[in-house]
């Protein structure tokens, strides 16, 4: 497909499209059915009675017989997946260790193992072209071919230019294929140890040399391990990625400290059951409700975090790997998804930022396509693209040439830092400097198009050639697609190949239901489905720019190592951010939530997707459920009890995989031949026969039998309105609807079908974004959040009572689950508990009774464990005490605000079908370094907090002048109401700062101790003025109240 060849618009079911003419040579597909080498790329071969050589009686990895010689001899003599020592096969020679195994070599004779991987070559052709209907004309079916491709098989790569190919098909299209028995070993996968069928050259060379030898070597004569590139091969051969534990002199005293604070929690609480204050009852019941209330959510915060980990990843491997020198480059392609929708709220210049770092990433130019999702369908993001992909051919090549980082370039030329640090090249100032002018025009054209677009034409808006902008009417418009970089016409100014760079503008029209963020992410799925179909896909918002060049590289360490790559949905990088102040006073960077929580589920299933900075698995976004790999049975004799249990087991596991006329199906083909036998692709994926053929391809890349005319209608098909009903989508595939936090039920989907997710902290952030600094808008983000989780809460998908058939979710990630949507009801106990205070100082009584020096004991053994898990979690976790208090005060001012608004929102939209609409949070700032942070903007998320901290206020002058009137025996009492107000006030600080704004003069603290000062002042001295006579009553103790 040629570059800028045209914006493609149209719609579906209006029949409108304007197609675009161009056509490509056909590039040959090889065929690489059957079993290969995992570490050689040869066939594996057939042993001696003519069975598959099988190394590995435990996993069954495909490893051929020389390599399998030289491991045992040379290596470790471990199996590289499951780490079981070769046992001695019939022929092969005995080496050190093999005197402790029985003297038995017919061990691969135990198990009869059938090779009928070439059945699979046509079962995707054969059942789309001989069983579907998707409802085309005779010329479409005419027309029509589809690429025999299914699990295992590598389709075409992908280029910029959607090539055509021609596959000889034959008459190959074995209808019986789809009640195949699949082979029990594992087979070759994107993220397998294999390299690619095309492996030549020194490696290729090495091996045939070393297998024309082997007769003649004995265990013992040959010696390869001073050589280089031996050495090199083994360290490809390591694992791509690495589990770091806790020190357990850290984390070991914090498990304790859990069970020690549960364990005086539960007395705590018996204690304050059993021992009412019988003249405050309504109190003292109040109170009791919201302790236990708050156990019951410390507990669902608290035990998530028992296992935390972190990892390590090894790029250099992954390079030795699948980059070798010579050899075409393996690693997969990657499809990254930005989406943006008001580019008054989200700035054009944010995400051409965003895009321009994209595009500059460390990845292989060809396996990079990066779409942009205009929900907005404006005229001034699209033409704020084109600028932007022009300007790209310059700063592509430059970031590359000399290595910058943040590749964003308004990050990297206003960072304050030394920009010649450990750069060499004499031309690099010189360069710079015209790249920074370059910049700072290509600002001016793109501040240019913002202005233009302040005033909208009455007309509406015209496209340079006349034609008027398809999107004028944003919730009427047809589907648009245009291809700005590619191969054809897509070079930098080096003459280099840029990746692609595609705007996608999705069709609306009035009476459909388009799911706002989630229908858009899942419109750019089908269209980079139809259009490239890479294997992953990275999620980003328009203002997360990449901050490290190698984020992609770091996701392809666990996602393509072989030995947990397979069973991983998608890996999530933390979210960082920029233009935040040092004091961090709302906890905008929420490194709690990100070092901490998710650090501990990452131990569990993995960590929970937070909308953007995530690499998806397509085949996990499709529904599809994790490769079983069923392992193979142990080796026992048959009339032991053993054998009993492992028949039984194996009975339940055939039951499982038995549906229809599938009885015989197992391993990673259940769920695709089991959608095969029942007819499902229409009513799973829609009525897109080229969209259905790449959902089959594990491999990722384009069906071979499409024009690119074809492509792009096929394209602008799947982008309709009308497209996903009568579907799956967003009920099990791709982002699931139902919550404005879409994110939180997506990831949940994926780890209730037994996937798991990975986290994944570089040292330099993978990616940094904006976020609100101002109160206001921070409360109001807080909002949508806590209202998705509520209306999760509420749904079908709710953690509390969805995802238990399979027994798939681990109960601790589970309990993660259900906190991320209970955790905004906290508001209403804790809104209650903030103002007890004040009654208690305003009213003369308190919540408990007198407590004896024994009971006070609790008192402080739970603060103590309070204060000591905090501690020592800061300890294990790297937080700063700072972040870890700011975060604790926003979780007062947040509860008693936004979260109890989203608590009577949801309450409206579930009861009374009351709808309310988000707005995009602003990402532009002010020039003013934090001008925003004082910003104050009324809402009436203000008026709770407000109200709070002023009857606190009010309470503790009213108590402290109680105190006063009735001597120093009423202080004892006081101390305890005191301590209980100023815990409030201390945490809605920064809430207070916040309303008053910015004190250049006076600190706001000052001002708060002035008041309080001020008036406690005034009351000691109306106490003690020796002006006043005092008068003296009746003792009311010896007389009686009516003296």
């Amino acid at each position: 497909m040629e570059a800028s060849a045209g914006l493609v618009a149209g719609s579906h079911n209006r029949n409108e499209l304007v197609v675009i003419h161009g056509h490509e040579e056909p590039k040959p597909l090889k065929d690489l059915s059957g079993q290969v080498c995992e570490i050689c790329g040869d066939e594996i071969g057939l042993t001696v009675d003519g069975d598959l050589f099988v190394a590995c009686n435990e996993c069954g990895f495909p490893v051929c017989r020389p390599c399998y010689e030289y491991e045992r001899r040379e290596g470790s003599q471990l199996c590289p997946q499951c780490r079981t020592r070769y046992k001695r096969l019939k022929g092969s020679p005995r080496v050190e260790g093999d005197e402790d195994e029985e003297d038995v070599d017919d061990i691969e004779h135990e198990f009869n193992i059938d090779d009928e991987q070439n059945k699979n070559k046509n079962i995707a052709e054969a059942m789309l072209h001989g069983k579907m209907s998707y409802g085309r004309g005779p010329e479409d079916d005419e027309n029509a071919q589809y690429p025999p491709v299914i699990a295992g098989v590598r389709s075409r790569p992908v280029s910029g230019e959607f090539p055509i190919s021609s596959y000889a098909h034959g008459d190959q299209m074995l209808a019986s294929s789809l009640h195949k028995r699949v082979h029990p070993y594992p087979v070759s996968e994107p993220g397998s140890a294999r390299w690619d069928e095309k492996k030549e050259g020194a490696w290729k060379e090495r091996m045939d040399d070393w297998k024309m030898q082997q007769g003649n070597l004995g265990p013992d004569q040959a010696d390869d391990s001073a050589d280089p590139d031996m050495a090199m091969v083994d360290e490809a051969r390591q694992p791509l990625s690495r589990k770091v534990p806790i020190a357990s002199s850290k984390i070991n005293p914090y498990r304790m400290v859990i069970v020690a604070r549960l364990f005086i929690l539960a007395i705590f609480l018996r204690y304050r059951i059993l021992n009412p204050v019988h003249d405050a009852i309504g109190l003292w019941l109040t109170s009791i409700i919201c302790e236990i209330w708050f156990a019951f959510s410390w507990i669902l915060d608290q035990f998530p975090k028992w296992f935390p980990i972190d990892r390590e990843t090894y790029l250099d491997r992954l390079s030795l790997r699948y980059e070798r020198e010579g050899e075409p480059n393996m690693l997969s392609p990657v499809d990254i998804f930005v989406s943006t929708v008001d580019p008054m709220k989200e700035p054009p210049l944010v995400t051409a930022n965003t895009v321009l770092s994209i595009l500059a990433m460390d990845y292989p130019v060809d396996k990079i396509s990066c779409y942009i999702s205009d929900d907005g369908a404006s005229m001034l993001t699209f033409e704020a693209l084109s600028e932007t992909a022009e300007f790209a051919r310059k700063w592509v090549p430059f970031c590359k040439k000399f290595q910058i980082e943040p590749r964003a370039p308004e990050m990297y030329f206003s960072s304050k830092m030394d920009y010649l640090k450990d750069k060499v090249q004499p031309t690099f100032v010189k360069e710079r400097r015209a790249m920074k002018r370059e910049y700072e025009e290509f600002k001016v054209r793109i501040n240019a198009l913002v202005a233009k677009a302040m005033k909208v034409p009455q007309e509406g808006w015209i496209m340079q050639d006349g034609t008027p902008w398809p999107g004028n009417n944003t919730k009427d418009h047809p589907g648009m697609i245009q291809v700005f970089l590619g191969q054809s016409g897509g070079l930098d100014a080096d003459g280099n190949e840029l990746p692609r760079l595609v705007y996608v503008s999705r069709e609306k029209r009035p009476g459909f239901q388009h799911h706002k963020k989630a229908g858009a992410m899942n419109a750019l799925v089908r269209v980079s489905g139809v259009l490239t179909n890479a294997p992953f896909m990275l999620n980003l918002d328009c203002d997360h720019y990449l901050n490290n060049s190698k984020a992609a590289r770091e996701a392809m360490c666990f996602l393509m190592d072989p030995q947990i790559g397979r069973k991983v949905c998608y890996v999530q990088f933390p979210q960082r951010f920029d233009g935040i102040d040092r004091n961090d006073r709302y906890a905008n960077r929420n490194t709690v939530f990100f070092d901490i929580n998710m650090k501990g589920l990452d131990g569990i299933q993995g960590p929970v997707y937070v909308g953007t900075g995530c690499v998806f698995r397509r085949q996990a976004l499709y529904g599809y459920e994790p490769p079983k790999g069923p392992k193979r049975p142990k080796m026992v004799s048959c009339d032991c009890c053993p054998c009993f249990g492992r028949r039984k087991k194996l009975q339940k596991y055939a039951k499982h995989g038995v549906k229809g006329d599938v009885a015989n199906t197992q391993g990673f083909d259940d769920d695709k031949e089991l959608l095969m036998s029942q007819m499902n692709f229409e009513k799973k994926f829609g009525q897109s026969a080229i969209f259905v053929t790449s959902t089959l391809m594990v491999e990722g890349g384009v069906p071979p039998s499409s024009s690119p005319a074809a492509l792009l209608k096929e394209a602008i098909h799947v982008i309709s309105c009308g497209y996903e009903d009568k579907t799956e989508w967003g009920s099990e595939l791709g982002w699931i609807y139902g919550s404005i936090t879409e994110d939180i039920l997506t990831g949940f989907k994926m780890h209730c079908r037994g996937w798991r997710s990975i986290y994944c902290m570089p040292k330099r952030p993978a990616f940094k974004g904006s976020a609100p600094i101002n109160l206001s808008d921070r409360l109001n983000q807080v909002l949508r959040w806590a209202l998705g989780s509520v209306e999760i809460f509420f749904s079908r998908h709710s953690p509390v009572w969805y995802g238990y058939k399979g027994g798939k979710l681990k109960w601790l990630e589970r309990f993660a689950y259900v906190n991320t949507t209970v955790y905004p009801f906290t508001s209403i106990p804790l809104l209650a508990y903030c103002t007890l205070p004040a009654i208690c100082l305003l009213t003369g009584k308190f919540i408990m009774p007198e407590i004896s020096t024994f009971a006070s004991l609790f008192f402080i053994a739970l603060f103590l464990s309070i204060f000591t898990t905090g501690i020592l979690e800061l300890r294990w976790s790297g937080v700063s005490i700072e972040e870890w208090w700011r975060n604790e005060q926003f979780w007062v001012i947040g509860g008693v605000s936004a979260h109890l608004f989203a608590v009577v929102q949801g309450l409206l939209k579930i009861l009374a079908g009351i709808d309310t609409n988000f707005t995009v949070t602003s990402k532009a700032s002010d020039d003013e370094d934090f001008g925003e942070l004082y910003a104050f903007k009324w809402t009436t998320l203000l008026i709770p907090p407000t109200t709070i901290l002023i009857i606190n206020l009010v309470g503790v002058v009213a108590g402290i002048s109680d105190a006063i009137n009735n001597g120093s025996q009423s202080w004892g009492p006081l101390f305890g109401k005191l301590f209980f107000a100023f815990w409030v006030i201390v945490h809605l600080y920064p809430f207070l700062k916040g309303l008053m704004g910015k004190q250049n003069r006076t600190p706001t603290i000052v001002v708060i101790w002035s008041v309080l000062l001020a008036s406690i002042f005034s009351l000691l001295w109306v106490r003690i003025d020796p002006f006043v006579m005092k008068t003296k009553g009746p003792n009311v103790t010896q007389c009686g109240i009516n003296c």
